[in-house]
């Protein structure tokens, strides 16, 4: 009869994946919570009859600012054209040809049954196609030019910037370089489920998954924080 038992090589496996998803979900938190505190000056002006004082405020720039839609939208560009084929063509995984070799590259994100030159050809497409849904999205929900004009209307400015198109452009070069980041950690994130395929780890877990599930759970902290804060005048982790 087989031995049975714990082996020392099951359990350092085991640990290896453990201390991996925790350094994979704080890595996520640490994202999802980073961002760039732009510092923004108000000099005095009058309000009424009274003259309100200079004020320091800041501009939060979230490090990940698209959020998760970039994974979402990036993933239903690539499995659209397979879902298309499948409609008119209901024996396409049986077949070759063009037809045949767009579908495998196409379904070779959720899936490990296609050849290792479809996966790594999407895993490149759907790596660029994340960064560009990144700069697309961030860009859709910030308008560095129309922030520009709102500070500069309120008489406001940043340190050593000078106001107008100069604080256009620090704004841009900030926000180009947090997305560049931003956008290339949700794409190893998304991508790393498609490298352990060709690993001996049977490990079944979805980066989307990871990046709702923290995002959920920090939504539902600082909800919780919110309120507290309202009734009892101190935080939730206080």
């Amino acid at each position: 009869m087989p031995e049975t038992g714990f082996s020392t090589q099951g359990l350092l496996t085991s640990i290896a994946i453990i201390i991996g998803a925790l350094i994979l979900v704080a890595g996520v938190v640490f994202v999802q919570q980073a961002e760039r505190r732009v510092p923004v000056q108000y000099s005095k002006k009058v309000v009424g009859r009274k003259m309100v004082g200079a004020q320091s405020t800041h501009i939060p720039l979230k490090l990940a600012m698209a959020g998760v839609m970039p994974v979402i939208f990036a993933s239903s560009f690539m499995t659209f054209p397979a879902m298309i084929i499948q409609i008119f063509v209901p024996d396409i995984a049986s077949q070759t040809g063009f037809l045949a070799g767009l579908y495998n590259f196409s379904i070779a994100t959720s899936t490990s049954n296609v050849g290792i030159g479809y996966s790594i050809a999407n895993a490149i497409v759907y790596l660029l196609l994340i960064v560009g849904f990144t700069f697309f999205y961030t860009y859709a929900t910030f308008n560095p030019a129309e922030v520009s004009n709102n500070i500069k209307k309120n008489g406001g400015f940043i340190p050593g910037i000078r106001a107008g198109k100069p604080t256009t452009e620090y704004l841009s070069s900030i926000i180009s370089k947090l997305t560049w980041f931003g956008g290339l950690f949700l794409a190893v994130i998304a991508i790393l489920p498609m490298l352990l395929r060709f690993t001996n780890l049977n490990i079944a877990f979805g980066g989307t998954s990871i990046l709702i599930v923290v995002g959920v759970a920090l939504e539902t902290v600082q909800q919780l924080e919110s309120r507290l804060a309202m009734r009892h005048y101190k935080g939730f982790l206080e």
